[in-house]
């Protein structure tokens, strides 16, 4: 019998096969968390379950984010384009 080494995320128990990915999957949930947080602190009356996938959209598009920050505000109409497509960015979790 084989041992495979394998890493878990003690957020929320997803498996990966590698290191580097489970340590990528945990920066973007840790993030997530970060932007859940502030959009609460932000508008107290906004929904903690609606603030945490908010954070977890802008988590998980990061890249899109920085560069409509930078002055391509277009960048966000792709996260729409991948939300209604259903496709939104993820990082694989095993």
């Amino acid at each position: 019998m084989a041992v495979l080494p394998m890493w878990k995320c003690d957020r929320d128990s997803s498996m990966f096969d590698n290191k580097k990915e489970a340590d990528a999957y945990d920066k973007m949930l840790e993030l997530g968390e970060q932007f859940s947080l502030l959009l609460e602190k932000v508008i107290p009356q906004v929904d903690e379950k609606a603030a945490e996938e908010f954070g977890l959209v802008l988590a998980r598009n990061k890249e899109l984010v920085l560069q409509a920050c930078k002055g391509r505000p277009e960048a966000i109409a792709e996260i729409f384009k991948e939300k209604e497509s259903g496709n939104v960015t993820k990082l694989k979790a095993s």
